[in-house]
């Protein structure tokens, strides 16, 4: 098999730059196959290929190449220190001196001419070396396009304005490859999250290790203060540690032994030993960074209808630039030299600069925005879809509740007492892993009750289990289960029901032949789900629905309680996908919100598949389309609000880019268009769509 190696990049400054960059690394022999991700930057390579010959590919942008593995030492410098920067400044010099000299001693006097050739050579050198290459290779780009216009502006004595075209040509360059920096740093600070060293103990002996050093198994010191830089588990100490890196949650979470840690959180007061669980490269925090940068390669529906457009838009700017300069001197006898130079500023004002970058730039920002905030978005097409959304399904426990049960009511009948009922319970349901047998095991320890010992313990899947205590064989289950063991009086299928409208669940316990006693337990409601099923019927969600297998009365009530549209109760798994799936009949893009496990049929099922808790399931992140790091519900409207945003702008973005190019277009109806507005129409779209797209850093 193939060698495949992952490269960071340098240097990367335009969509078509990345295009021709990605083409050139094709043409090496020794490669196989490469993928550019253009938005994070980044390089596969399938095949052999060395670093120089990598740049080599890439010299034309002056595209520098590391292993994915080193850390890119990222320098930041001021715009007018750039090396790509400086010739351009040096032209503006020698424009503003063309223009000086065109006022005292005229426009066609050598020195003027002089002056701004200076200009025009030195401000689009490396526009020229491009622009010719790809005219004997009959490619047509932006490069090509201004390269025509400004050789075509000097033979025909424009001077002034071809110098002009290239000042401000790489001013508008300069400006894409800004707004692209700015939407990388989302991805650059998610990678600088988690510090690159760590303080190990081996054989009793200390030492500072690299991350990519660091074996699992190794105990990782962390001292108060400091960033952790491993995902581990606490082996000793205590502390409170600041997750929000990873969660999105800025309140700091009280770790003690056993609790997990993650890569790039903030140990606040305490010192901590951490055994280390993961390597480097499968930390949480790598795999977030790792599924941003494949999220922002996806190309949304919106970019590849832009992608296909723009392929077509460049030849056909070419052919009305060209008819343009020759219909009206031949076949209306106009003058040559005006119509050829409208023909030229056509292809200026048709440069898709502006249009390439309409739609990618809002993707990666919004995507790059997200994941700080701790919602990992998995693609531009998912963005898109979340935007979308009419319907909402939610399960319950752990999702809308906070899936820790807890007993708030214990009774007992026919003469026993509550400590019997809950000794007994406790017995049977010492050997069950339900979340209910749990609840029940806490209450009985914390009433210190009398631990007796069970024998023959069975459970009965779904419905309950039974043991022998004291020679005595007992049932405890949900009162349906237990209707088939013995009779329920009147009086206590009353209490169920009151109980039940109150939104708790019923277990029963009796003997073979009757009931002793109940035990209601409920999962506590989550403070804030009431307010977030209101902003999203406020966003103009038509349905939020919940899907659980609780009883109907029980998801009734708590559906009631926070204002749900409709809730379904007592469902199997295939029952929640049907559930889905006639959801989306209705309501068309359809989102599930679950654990990311426990509903994994309906999550696949729905348009978009939100999975909660995503930091410590590596399930969640593989498989959900939107994972929410933290339990914050919260998440959820924020992430529909910046899809809506994120759509809007693209919309808004590529509304400018061919808005602004038509107005453009049709002053060379009466001759108005000259090289000076093209420039500047171009250079505004691009303006405008780079700063409209970093808006969504601010959401």
């Amino acid at each position: 098999m193939a060698e495949k190696s992952v490269y960071r990049l340098q240097g990367l400054s335009c969509a078509n730059c990345a295009a021709k960059f990605e083409k050139n690394i094709r043409n090496i022999e020794t490669v196989e196959d490469v993928q550019l991700n253009f938005g994070a930057a980044k390089l596969t390579v399938i095949g052999e290929a060395s670093i120089p010959a990598l740049e080599q590919a890439g010299a034309f942008d002056g595209i520098t190449v590391q292993p994915e593995t080193e850390r890119q030492s990222v320098q930041k410098t001021s715009v007018w220190r750039k090396k790509e920067n400086i010739p351009p400044l040096i032209a503006l010099l020698f424009v503003i001196s063309g223009y000086v000299f065109s006022y005292q001693i005229g426009d066609t006097h050598p020195i003027t001419i002089g002056t701004f050739l200076v200009a025009i050579i030195v401000g689009g050198f490396s526009l020229f070396k491009q622009g010719i290459r790809n005219l004997i290779k009959l490619e047509f780009d932006m490069n090509t396009l201004m390269t025509i216009a400004v050789i075509g502006a000097a033979i025909i004595g424009e001077w002034a304005e071809g110098a002009v075209v290239v000042f401000l040509f790489a001013v508008s360059e300069a400006l894409e490859s800004y707004s692209i920096d700015k939407a990388r740093q989302s991805i650059r600070s998610l990678m600088d999250i988690a510090p690159n060293k760590a303080m190990i103990r081996r054989n009793d002996e200390m030492i500072e290790l690299d991350v990519n050093d660091i074996q699992i198994d190794d105990t990782m010191l962390v001292k108060p203060g400091q960033k952790i830089a491993m995902d581990g588990e606490v082996i000793a100490g205590e502390s409170s540690v600041n997750e929000a890196a990873i969660t999105g949650e800025s309140i700091p979470v009280h770790k003690i032994m056993h609790d997990e840690v993650f890569a790039g959180s903030i140990n606040e007061e305490g010192f901590l030993e951490v055994r280390v669980t993961k390597r480097a490269e499968d930390t949480t925090i790598a795999k977030i960074i790792h599924l941003v940068e494949e999220a922002q390669a996806e190309r949304a529906p919106s970019q590849q209808f832009v992608d296909k457009f723009a392929k077509y838009y460049t030849p056909t700017i070419m052919v009305i630039a060209l008819l343009v300069a020759i219909i009206p001197p031949l076949f209306f006898s106009a003058d040559w030299s005006q119509w050829v130079y409208s023909g030229l500023a056509v292809l200026v004002v048709g440069c898709p600069c502006a249009l390439v970058i309409s739609t990618p730039v809002a993707i990666v920002t919004a995507i790059g925005n997200a994941a700080r905030k701790g919602v990992l978005i998995k693609g531009g097409i998912h963005l898109e879809e979340t935007g979308h959304l009419n319907a909402i399904a939610f399960d319950k426990t752990g999702t809308l509740t906070k899936g820790k049960p807890v007993v708030t009511d214990v009774i007992a009948v026919n003469n026993y007492k509550k400590d019997d009922i809950l000794a007994v319970a406790r017995a049977i349901e010492e050997f069950s892993q339900h979340p209910l047998a749990t609840a029940i095991m806490q209450e009985a320890k914390a009433q210190g009750v009398v631990h007796y010992p069970a024998t023959q313990f069975q459970s009965i899947t779904g419905k309950g289990a039974k043991a022998i205590i004291a020679n005595t064989k007992y049932f405890i289950g949900s009162p349906t289960f237990i209707r088939t063991v013995s009779s329920i009086n009147e009086q206590l299928d009353t209490t169920i029901e009151q109980l039940q409208e109150m939104g708790k669940t019923v277990t029963l316990l009796s003997t073979e032949t009757e009931v002793i006693g109940m035990i209601a337990v409920a999962d506590q409601v989550r403070a804030e789900s009431k307010a977030i099923i209101e902003k999203l019927h406020k966003l103009g969600i038509e349905k939020t629905i919940m899907l659980t297998g609780d009883n109907k009365r029980t998801g009734h009530a708590i559906g009631q309680q926070l204002g749900l549209s409709e809730t379904k109760a007592e469902l199997l798994p295939d029952e929640k996908l049907a559930a889905i799936k006639d959801l989306r009949e209705k309501y068309g893009n359809t989102a599930m919100v679950g654990d990311g496990i426990n509903d994994a049929p309906a999550l696949a099922g729905s348009t978009i598949g939100i999975a909660m808790g995503g930091a410590g399931t590596d399930a969640a992140l593989e498989t959900a389309d939107i994972a929410l790091m933290s339990d914050d519900l919260n998440k959820v409207p924020f992430t529909i609000a910046l899809s809506r945003k994120t759509l809007r702008i693209i919309k808004e973005n590529i509304t400018f880019a061919l808005g602004l190019k038509t107005i453009a277009l049709l002053l060379v109806i009466p001759g108005w268009l000259t090289l000076w507005i093209a420039i500047f129409a171009d250079m505004g779209a691009t303006l405008l769509v780079t700063m409209n797209s970093l808006r969504l850093m601010k959401m």
